[in-house]
């Protein structure tokens, strides 16, 4: 059990991770053109109904004052309340959270769908033009952009064949399985070329392994051998992968989120920005940030339970 002692100090060094995440978002929110007070009251509100917004938001005070104001309800356990929803940014996140989370599991689910039957062809026909075609798919599909792909899947399987709905959430568990199917191919089809590639690299090294010609010299199939041996192997560097692009799937979420209208975190957010709500920005911010950094420490410990090898402390 001493290779998972790195569970223990681990969050410690996340602290001043989420510090400087905290501290940029912060700056960069506030330097968006535009008046939240205005933006409240309209273009035709007195001088002194602005100032009055803004003196009951904190507006009027300089940056770091607002600033402390925001880690001292961090502290606490808030982060602010919405100027345009009118409630606590904490409730509000709480009632977007469960669509961000099923899309994200979605992506997940879908690229490995994709990833392992691909990768599993690609290695073992090495050289053969199945190999290649994979290669070439894995290759372009990065280059596809979610915006682009998502409404080419809509045109396609919702307008064309009518097959999964154009978008929404739905209410019951089905109706919601059907509405992300859509988007989470979306992230998955760009996510699984990623993975793809690094599946199949494992999968060839795995093949060429002394674990796999062992297994050979004692009579094991080769069917046995590849899924048995080979591909476990191989989803270790895989695992660390999906960790390092989750800020990319997370980033995915917010735009396909838009274009298929998830009332998810991701459309929260781009709301929050055309609306200047500053503290709905932060808060989802922050809120995808301790996500980033709590899949990054879950990838970690998969990673030392997957492979006895690793020892990360």
């Amino acid at each position: 059990m001493h290779r998972f002692r790195f569970i223990l100090y681990r969050p410690i060094q996340f602290i001043p991770v989420l510090f400087g995440i905290s501290v940029i978002t912060f700056v960069l929110v506030r330097l968006i053109p535009g008046d939240p007070a205005r933006i409240i009251l309209g273009t035709r509100a007195s001088p002194t109904a602005l100032a009055n917004i803004r003196a009951q938001y904190g507006l009027d005070e300089p940056m770091w004052v607002q600033y402390l104001f925001f880690l001292k309800n961090l502290g606490a356990g808030e982060m602010g309340r919405s100027t345009l929803y009118k409630i606590d940014v904490l409730k509000l996140i709480a009632t977007r959270i469960e669509p961000t989370l099923a899309l994200v599991a979605a992506a997940v689910i879908l690229s490995l769908l994709i990833a392992v039957p691909f990768a599993a062809l690609s290695a073992r026909r090495q050289g053969r033009p199945t190999d290649h075609v994979v290669r070439i798919v894995s290759t372009a599909g990065i280059g596809f952009p979610p915006f682009w792909l998502g409404v080419m899947l809509i045109i396609l399987f919702s307008v064309k064949l009518g097959w999964l709905p154009v978008s929404g959430y739905g209410n019951t568990l089905g109706e919601k399985i059907q509405h992300l199917i859509l988007p989470g191919l979306t992230i998955a089809l760009s996510l699984s070329a990623v993975l793809t590639r690094s599946l199949r690299a494992g999968m060839i090294a795995g093949l060429k392994s002394d674990v796999a010609t062992a297994a050979r010299a004692r009579g094991m199939p080769e069917n046995i051998v590849f899924w048995r041996h080979v591909v476990p192997n191989a989803l270790v560097p895989t695992v660390n992968l999906l960790a390092i692009n989750i800020g990319w799937l997370i980033g995915g979420t917010v735009v396909v989120e838009s274009v298929f209208a998830i009332p998810g975190m991701g459309q929260l957010l781009v709301r929050g920005i055309f609306t200047r709500d500053y503290m709905v920005v932060q808060g989802v911010a922050m809120t995808f940030a301790v996500a980033t950094v709590l899949i990054n420490l879950l990838a970690d410990i998969l990673t030392v339970a997957l492979d006895p090898r690793v020892d990360l402390s």
